[in-house]
This record gives C-alpha cells, sequence and structure tokens, in this order.
C-alpha cells in the first residue's frame, strides 16, 4: 500500500472513530433537567406573537408541523429525539424550564440564545397552546 494509501485508511479510521465516541456521548446523556433556579423563572410574555412563524422557520424540521417531535429530520438525528411537545411530560414543565431548554439547547438541538428573549417566551406559550393536540 502507497504512503498515500495509508494516510487515506489512517484518516478514515479516525473520523469513525470521532464520529462514533461523538454517538456514545449523545447516547449517554440522561434526562434533561434545567437547573432550579430556571424552573422558578415566571414567563413575564402573554400570548404568542409571532411565535407559531418562529417555530415553522426554526423547529418544524425536527419537532414536526404538530410539535410532536416527528419532523423529517428527526429520523437521522441520533438520541436524545426531538422532544414532543403535546405530550404530557413536556407539558408539566414549567414555563422557565422550556425557556431554559429552548435557549440552551442540547445534543442535536442548538441553542437559541439569538432569538430576542420575547420571541422564547412567545415559543414557550405556543407550546402550551399544543397541549392535547
Amino acid at each position: 500500500m502507497s504512503a498515500f494509501g495509508r494516510s487515506l485508511s489512517i484518516a478514515v479510521a479516525a473520523i469513525t472513530l470521532v464520529v462514533w465516541i461523538g454517538v456514545a456521548v449523545v447516547s449517554a446523556q440522561g434526562p434533561w433537567v434545567a437547573p432550579a433556579d430556571a424552573k422558578a423563572m415566571k414567563n413575564p410574555v402573554k400570548g404568542v406573537g409571532n411565535a407559531k412563524k418562529a417555530v415553522e422557520t426554526n423547529c418544524v424540521s425536527c419537532h414536526g408541523p404538530m410539535g410532536k417531535g416527528d419532523g423529517p429530520a428527526a429520523a437521522a438525528l441520533p438520541p436524545p429525539k426531538p422532544a414532543n411537545w403535546t405530550s404530557a411530560a413536556i407539558q408539566k414543565e414549567t414555563d422557565g424550564e422550556l425557556f431554559w431548554k429552548i435557549s440552551n439547547g442540547r445534543g442535536a438541538m442548538p441553542p437559541w440564545k439569538h432569538l430576542p428573549e420575547q420571541e422564547r417566551w412567545e415559543i414557550v406559550n405556543y407550546i402550551r397552546t399544543l397541549k392535547g393536540t
């Protein structure tokens, strides 16, 4: 085997190892628990504003059009899978917990801190409208 072939084989093996380690780390994540101060945060915003549009732009690909965690990109994501916003478990979380999770992200879910704070609270309020759907 040529030097180039050996180098290529080593590079492929290294990339494969890094990918598997990444999948293992993400898969090993436990329950997603917001800190106590986040749980206690009170929602200062009333109504959903333009949250439906923000969700369609930023969230539907993973969380799906009805927020059930079944968007077209969800199947390809490693665990943890996107949350089902209509579930009792999500609906039982405090507004502060949801706001913190939207803001900070985890695993494949990116942090959305770049969205204005009011918009993130409106998304929390929008998630509340999905209860029982």
